[in-house]
């Protein structure tokens, strides 16, 4: 079978090698000239949407983007129209409610509590957490605000309370607190800058503004003498554990998304239509917005989409894990021919996988391969001989062309379980030790991994875009990611360990692993106990498939991203 498809590809390659040049197209009209693509806007998101499509313009030289601002009783009518998007507020009705249309989340709008870090009830704030119920107390005594009543103590120290004098901010606060802000309970203030200042200057204050508004521009680090309150979001007088991510920004982004921030206090930009994009030229647009557009949302108020956000965003105007730049270029008649071709390789490539497939699943019920079992050890852990192994759970091998073929390793597949698709980035693209290597996603759960070597991205595995389980099956064959030109090896090579010295280490991380599990899982989420460890402690195979997206989060950012 391998040896036909290896012949039917050369033969559909010397095929369209020899008809190309007769049948393309001339140089100048490789592009094809477009009509203007209209975008529709609601009034309050006309600035980000402007600004999207000047810079998109910009970027794009000979693409034109017409944005239209539209009233509320218009917008529902354009939302109607199959072949309109409109950028609206995730809380517009028809952004939740479009029948079987569209829907793409392309920001966030965060609002947040902010005091000073020298605040002399710092101790017992970072313990306890205020509620809302809290706060509604504390903002229903005018004159007689206290933090006592924010604390549940005698403490008699006033508190002074400052908001941003814009609707979104105020709304936002008095859904959250159920206050009714506008009889004099805070001061308000013109701008973020006025606030800042305001709390830096009184450790006993208290003020209500965006998130982008306590940033350093062009950082994620907060200004000085400024800090997020911590919500007690339950109400339960304490702050738990899975309340905690007000530590940093990336922290506090992470547990937005993933639903550990009263939603009252956020909300969401979307791009909205009576069905899914089918332009070629909306879709790459909104491509944009989802990568290189989320840098002009900071300026305009808004937060970015976490990167494994964005991701499943990408996936619903792609509708696969991997994304690949498209050429450009007009078909030709090699090219459609070329494609038949590949059509029957790829079928027969399909034939053959099914037939693996059910060929393994009968080994399994034969009790032939004891490696599937669904208990977890060391001892069912594959570590071929050969391989450089990194802590990210990666592999790499240096061919005999110099360059270096990349994958994960059987202990993170094992814990993942199924992979229904990858994030990929393109060839050509440059990696440092340590940056980003791909994404793992199992039904929209994703999973970042590390780069274990510096290089150029020479080539992708595009069986993975077929067949992703294939990095479950074989993640040391035909499970491999990349094929990477390296550009540091000699010097890398000596923080990556072979196979002997990685299984030692590798009982260590069974270890970590159940801790992990023990204090995310077990303290805050009893009744998913039973799934994690079995009788003896042995580690239940495929652990996280069972668990939700904000596991998948804490495994990343406490097992994961400390690897590095």
């Amino acid at each position: 079978m391998k040896t036909k498809i290896f012949t039917l590809l050369c033969l559909a390659f010397i095929f369209f090698c020899n008809n190309l040049s007769s049948n393309q197209a001339p140089a100048d009209n490789k592009i094809p000239a477009r009509a203007a693509t209209t975008i529709y806007s609601s009034s309050e998101l006309y600035n980000i949407a402007i600004g999207w499509a000047n810079a998109y313009m910009a970027a794009n030289p000979g693409q034109k983007i017409n944005v239209i601002r539209l009233t509320d009783p218009g917008i529902e009518a354009t939302i109607s129209k199959n072949d309109n998007i409109c950028f609206v507020s995730g809380e517009f009705p028809q952004a939740g409610n479009a029948g079987p249309g569209f829907r793409l989340d392309v920001g966030r709008e965060i609002i947040v509590p902010v005091i000073n870090p020298e605040n002399p009830y710092m101790k017992e704030i970072n313990q306890q957490g205020i509620s809302a119920e809290s706060l509604a107390v504390s903002l229903g005594k005018p004159g007689k605000m206290r933090w006592g009543d924010l604390l549940h103590n005698n403490q008699q120290s006033p508190v002074k309370y400052y908001i941003l004098n814009d609707g979104l901010t105020v709304s936002k606060v008095e859904g959250f607190t159920k206050a009714n802000l506008s009889a004099g309970m805070a001061v308000k203030c013109r701008s973020g800058q006025e606030l800042v200042a305001a709390v830096q200057k009184d450790p006993l204050a208290i003020g209500f503004c965006r998130l982008t508004d306590i940033i350093r521009p062009g950082s994620s680090e907060f200004y000085e003498n400024i800090c997020l309150m911590p919500i007690d979001k339950n109400s339960n007088g304490k702050l738990d554990y899975m309340e905690k991510i007000y530590g940093n920004f990336s922290d506090f982004t992470r547990g937005v998304w993933i639903g550990k921030y009263p939603n009252a206090l956020t909300g969401q930009i979307c791009c909205v239509g009576g069905s899914k994009p089918a332009d070629e030229a909306e879709v790459a647009f909104l491509q944009w917005v989802l990568s290189s557009g989320q840098d002009l949302l900071p300026e305009k108020g808004y937060c970015n989409l976490v990167s494994n956000e964005r991701l499943s965003q990408m996936d619903k105007l792609a509708g696969t894990g991997i994304t690949i730049q498209p050429d450009r270029e007009p078909f030709s008649t090699a090219r459609i021919i070329l494609l038949i071709l590949l059509g029957v390789v790829v079928l027969s490539f399909t034939l053959e996988l099914a037939f693996r497939r059910r060929r393994n699943k009968k080994a399994v019920a034969d009790g032939l391969m004891p490696g599937h079992s669904k208990v977890f050890d060391e001892n069912k852990l594959e570590i071929p001989a050969g391989l450089y192994y990194d802590r990210t759970h990666t592999w790499a091998f240096l061919e005999a062309d110099g360059m270096v073929k990349t994958g994960i390793d059987d202990f993170l597949q094992h814990v993942t379980g199924p992979i229904t698709s990858l994030g990929m980035k393109i060839p050509g693209s440059r990696i440092s030790k340590g940056d980003q290597l791909c994404i793992l996603i199992q039904n929209g759960k994703h999973l970042v991994i590390y780069a274990p070597v510096s290089g150029i991205i020479r080539e992708h595995n595009t069986a993975l875009s077929a067949d992703s389980s294939m990095i479950n099956t074989s993640p040391y064959s035909g499970g491999w990611i990349y094929r990477i030109e390296p550009t540091n090896w000699l010097r890398e090579v000596v923080f990556l360990s072979m196979a002997n010295k990685y299984r030692i280490w590798l009982n260590a991380e069974f270890t970590r692993l159940k801790d992990f599990l023990a204090t995310a899982i077990k303290k805050d989420m009893p009744q998913f106990a039973p799934l994690v460890l079995q009788d003896g402690g042995a580690l239940k195979d495929e652990v996280l498939s069972d668990l939700g997206p904000e596991i998948w989060e804490e495994f990343q950012t406490r097992f994961i991203d400390t690897s590095r």
